[in-house]
């Protein structure tokens, strides 16, 4: 049985908040040539791509890291980063995810980071459901979507990205 969804983000929309978002970060961060945009695997991470490459079409370069954590139990797994946490030592860094709900996997993954001391953090979600458990925040926000617990956010990235509620 499938549930119904509803479209939340089309492609265009999807794209629009991504620039939108690509040009916050420069703002924000004039004064860097350089940042790490961290992704939070799988679906964190290919926003991160996508907000990388934003970055440096607007004159700012930008290294892509894959972090790696069990978003559903954060607490014992390993977290992964696909460099050195202590290349990160210094430097302003975006932590990337599709989809901010109790703040859980972003908390987890922003600890992880912070071990090393950073120049700044910046949160980044591309939807904000506003349910938190967590004292965290998202930074920029593309959407924030008031929602009850029991419906589901469904980013899906691909030849049209879209964004849904079921």
């Amino acid at each position: 049985m499938s549930a119904l969804r509803t479209l939340i983000l089309d492609h265009d929309r999807v794209q629009r908040k991504l620039r939108r978002i690509g040009i916050q970060l420069c703002e924000e961060n004039w004064s860097e040539q350089r940042i790490a945009v961290v992704g939070i695997a799988p679906r964190g991470l290919k926003l991160a791509e996508r907000l990388a490459k934003q970055v440096k079409e607007h004159g700012m370069e930008a290294d892509l890291i894959e972090l790696r954590l069990d978003k559903n139990d954060p607490h014992t797994g390993p977290v992964k980063l696909s460099t050195e946490l202590d290349a990160l030592r210094g430097r302003t860094v975006v932590l990337v995810d599709d989809v901010l709900m109790s703040g859980r996997t972003l908390m987890h993954a922003a600890a992880h980071l912070v071990q090393v001391p950073l120049q700044k953090l910046t949160t980044v979600v591309l939807v904000d459901r506003r349910h938190r458990t967590y004292p965290i925040r998202a930074d920029i926000v593309g959407l924030t979507l008031s929602t009850t617990v029991q419906e589901h956010i469904s980013v899906e990235f691909g030849r049209k990205d879209a964004v849904y509620l079921s």
